[in-house]
């Protein structure tokens, strides 16, 4: 089916942007915003993943991709940096105006500490396993800069909001990973993790994501603010 990663880019974009104009939502009147932060993080990735598919780590297997390849990478992979950011910061948005997500600042410390060190350590033990080690470790150094250097007050609520998205992730992922499918869409070299899956999903994916969703919100969120308070 050539036309499957197109349709879970597609899927997972939708709702979220037909409810962008819900008159109590107005996620629409902060596109600006948005695509000013989607554009350089997406760009960061898509060098990542240009990268990591000339080296081998992962591939896309031809079954489930339209053929309209850029930069060797199926169109529907770097519309993947788009769709995937609209729907998460979307759900940010949404949360973040309707419930109070705000961490006890103590809490919120403590957890970082140990959350940077694990990803850190873990990443420098297995530093043989390229997708291991540089997913792990730049989260660590991510949340470690934005928590600690920058001090964010948002990274708690984003860390609620994720573990929200884990699930429709386990969906998503577990597709293009090849959950209830004959093949994989994205097909990993398990010489370059850790081979450690949920479902179909590598482990590494989880950070991988929570890194793409923070670093859009690290942008977007300022922008906003500035944008509110003008």
């Amino acid at each position: 089916m050539k036309s499957l990663y197109l349709l879970v880019d597609f899927f997972t974009v939708i709702i979220p942007f037909i409810f962008s104009f819900h008159p109590k939502i107005k996620f629409n009147k902060t596109w600006k915003s948005f695509f000013t932060a989607v554009i350089p993080v997406a760009i960061f990735f898509i060098c990542w993943d240009i990268l990591f598919t000339h080296l081998g780590v992962w591939h896309f297997n031809d079954r489930y991709v339209s053929g309209v390849y850029i930069f060797n990478l199926p169109l529907e992979e770097i519309l993947f940096f788009i769709c995937i950011p609209y729907s998460c910061v979307f759900t940010f948005y949404c949360l973040d105006k309707f419930y109070n997500l705000k961490w006890n600042p103590q809490a919120e410390k403590l957890f970082f500490i140990f959350f940077c060190l694990i990803l850190l350590l873990t990443g420098l033990i297995f530093y043989e396993r390229i997708y291991t080690s540089v997913t792990l470790i730049s989260c660590a150094l991510v949340c470690f800069f934005l928590k600690f250097i920058f001090k964010v007050d948002w990274l708690g609520k984003a860390v609620s909001v994720y573990a929200i998205l884990l699930i429709p992730f386990l969906i998503v992922n577990g597709i293009l990973t090849g959950t209830g499918l004959p093949e994989a869409v994205v097909k990993y070299n398990n010489s370059e993790n850790l081979n450690i899956r949920i479902l179909t999903i590598p482990v590494e994916d989880i950070f991988y994501g929570f890194e793409l969703f923070i670093l859009n919100l690290s942008i977007y969120i300022p922008l906003l603010r500035r944008k509110n308070n003008n």
